[in-house]
């Protein structure tokens, strides 16, 4: 029975603190939840050389191991500004904005000064515009068709002592409308990476900074990064992944928790033009045959999110997320991927929306936690 009970507590251990988390503060990785050995536990019972600091503090929300969300937009104007020859300009409606996501986390290495965690995940963007086919080669090629992104990461949580820590991801991904037969094409692929130093000032502060390099602000960039993360009391704390994303925090009860913040979301899709292939022009209307036709098109989309979000506990292991918002569209734009010069060929703007969106995931059931001496 004592092997057992000890087989027992470092599972469920495992289970919250390597990682099946995806905290509101930075979900690009899953961050380390406390445990019984980690300084976010107010464990002022062990030495120095017990304790362990990660980015964690008191009051955060459960871990994540599964998580499953649809998100949709109404009704919104689009207008398109051509930025080459030979192009027109373009005003519609879309009908239809609507994002399915589906991730998992899976703790692979779980040891008190060393986590880490694999995490898969699948998300598929769709757009639907008014007055079909609309005669414009980007929306034309967009139309229904499914912009995709499968991606593996793996996140490094090192806690070096009982103050600092540090982390690491790297993350592969496919993205763009790429079907079964394409998936080899390099063109689809993208790669991003962060690194953040930390310090762990007490169970209820924890921060540090880093850099981030990726598609968040729409096209490949490296920026710095500041990681927030502060409970104030039972009721009131912040967590922040500056500047992609800042969320208030309160604490309704064990069970019940409310966010409030903004994030700033990139994509980067390649659209293969086979529906209406497009054709650079001179200033007379001819061919410009020193440019090849386009086959791909290169889009970065970046928007800025004004939420509110309400998570509860339903079961034991399963939990909902509720958010709605505003969704201010920074930038729809489409680059040349066929010719060297890499040049905006459209400039879309979407109007200003209102978006809600669903969201189901898996956690330890919190008795299980209880009985392992883990504290959520």
């Amino acid at each position: 029975m004592r092997h057992q009970a000890i087989l027992f507590r470092l599972v469920i251990t495992t289970l919250s603190v390597a990682g099946l988390s995806a905290p509101a503060w930075a979900q690009v990785y899953p961050a380390a939840a406390p445990t019984a050995r980690d300084t976010a536990t107010n464990g002022s019972n062990l030495s120095d050389k017990q304790q362990f600091a990660n980015p964690s503090v008191l009051g955060m929300g459960p871990s994540k191991g599964l998580i499953v969300r649809y998100e949709r937009m109404p009704k919104f104007g689009v207008s398109s500004t051509a930025q080459v020859q030979g192009l027109s300009d373009f005003n519609t409606d879309a009908t239809k904005n609507a994002r399915l996501s589906i991730k998992g986390y899976i703790p692979a290495w779980n040891h008190p000064h060393l986590k880490v965690i694999v995490g898969l995940s699948y998300e598929r963007e769709e757009f639907q515009f008014a007055k079909l086919p609309t005669n414009y080669e980007l929306f034309d090629n967009i139309e229904n068709k499914g912009l995709k992104s499968t991606a593996a990461q793996i996140a490094i949580i090192r806690p070096v002592d009982a103050v600092h820590w540090y982390l690491a991801r790297v993350k592969g991904e496919l993205s763009g409308d790429y079907t079964s037969s394409q998936l080899t094409k390099s063109d689809y692929s993208r790669f991003s990476a962060e690194a953040i130093y930390g310090w762990k000032r007490s169970p209820n502060f924890s921060w540090g900074v880093g850099f981030q390099y990726g598609y968040t602000f729409g096209r490949l960039s490296i920026y710095p990064a500041v990681v927030y993360n502060r409970t104030f009391n039972a009721r009131w704390g912040i967590e922040a992944l500056a500047p992609a994303r800042v969320t208030l925090r309160y604490n309704a009860s064990q069970n019940s928790l409310f966010y409030a913040g903004y994030t700033v979301d990139g994509y980067n899709y390649i659209v293969n033009l086979s529906r209406a292939p497009l054709t650079r022009k001179n200033a007379d209307g001819s061919p410009d045959l020193s440019k090849a036709t386009l086959s791909t098109l290169e889009l970065r989309e970046t928007e800025v999110k004004f939420r509110l979000r309400w998570e509860r506990e339903l079961l034991s292991f399963l939990w909902m997320g509720a958010e709605a918002g505003y969704r201010y569209n920074y930038a729809f734009d489409a680059f040349d991927r066929t010719n060297n010069d890499r040049e905006k060929i459209i400039d879309s703007q979407f109007n200003g929306a209102p978006y809600a969106s669903l969201e189901l995931f898996i956690t330890p059931p919190r008795k299980l936690l209880e009985k392992a001496g883990v504290r959520r």
